[in-house]
Parts: structure tokens; C-alpha cells; sequence
């Protein structure tokens, strides 16, 4: 009889940023599992933090710019595909927001793994469809150029 005990399941909470200038969209090129890949500014939810601050900070950490949410593009969950080996599988709620570029900091240094931040027209970020992190990047920025845009008054942090 097997005695382990039974794993918790917990989604990886998310959040994403598309911020746009000059009609293109700001991205990162990061090094994940030894390959170079494209994402959105994004990242994991930290303790005592709220969702809206979470995309703010990991705008900045992982770009160097500091932007202002506009709207909420969408809510995402995605499960990752389970390699040979066992691994993947991770299961991710992703909430995607709009943002307006406001300035970019002087010598920031960019999250580790990060390679640069890069701003791509939306036909290039297509282009590269093969190099996305995940399915996430494209769905939101298809969402994001398709309109989809709600008040930021949807996503709420109670006390």
C-alpha cells in the first residue's frame, strides 16, 4: 500500500502586460530550459501583493520601464504540455493587462534569465510564433488587437 501523502493541487496565478508605443508591442526575450524564447512582461504573483501591482512590478523588473494598467485584456488558464521525463504539466491562471508605457528606467537591470526587452510590431511577434514561451502570448495579444479591453474596476483585492 502506497502511504504518500496526497499532492495539493495549486495553479501558478500570473500576470501579463501588453504595453504598446508606436504600434508595437513590448516583449522579452528570455532564456527558458537552455532556449531563447519571447513572452510578454510577465510573471508569478507574490505574497501581499495585489494582481494589478504584481503586472506592474514584473513589467519593470523584466523590462526596465514603468507603465500605467489601462484595462484588463483577459483571464487565461492554460495547463502545460507533460514531458517524456514527467516533468511540465504546471497548471496557469494568467490575468493579462493593458498598459501604457510611461518612461523607461535609467540602468535597470532585468530579472535573471531575462536577455533584453524588445519592442516588436505585432506581424514580427507572429513571425516568431515557434520561439513563444507558451500559447498565452499570442491568445493575449490576438485578445488585446481584437479589443478586448475591461475596467480595471473587475479585478478586485479585498482586504
Amino acid at each position: 500500500m502506497n502511504h504518500q501523502e496526497p499532492r495539493v493541487w495549486q495553479p501558478d496565478v500570473t500576470v501579463a502586460t501588453v504595453a504598446v508605443r508606436d504600434g508595437r508591442l513590448l516583449c522579452v526575450e528570455e532564456r527558458v530550459a537552455g532556449c531563447l524564447v519571447i513572452n510578454q512582461p510577465a510573471g508569478h504573483l507574490e505574497p501581499g501583493e495585489s494582481l494589478l501591482q504584481a503586472a506592474v512590478r514584473e513589467t519593470r523588473e523584466e523590462t526596465g520601464w514603468n507603465v500605467r494598467l489601462t484595462h484588463l485584456v483577459g483571464s487565461y488558464q492554460w495547463q502545460a504540455p507533460v514531458a517524456a521525463d514527467g516533468s511540465g504539466g504546471r497548471h496557469f491562471l494568467r490575468f493579462a493587462f493593458a498598459a501604457e508605457p510611461l518612461d523607461l528606467l535609467p540602468d535597470a537591470t532585468l530579472d535573471e534569465g531575462i536577455v533584453r526587452a524588445l519592442w516588436l510590431a505585432p506581424d514580427e511577434l507572429l513571425a516568431q510564433a515557434a520561439r513563444h514561451r507558451s500559447p498565452l502570448v499570442w491568445k493575449v495579444v490576438a485578445d488585446y488587437l481584437g479589443g478586448s479591453r475591461y475596467p480595471l474596476s473587475l479585478v478586485q483585492q479585498l482586504a
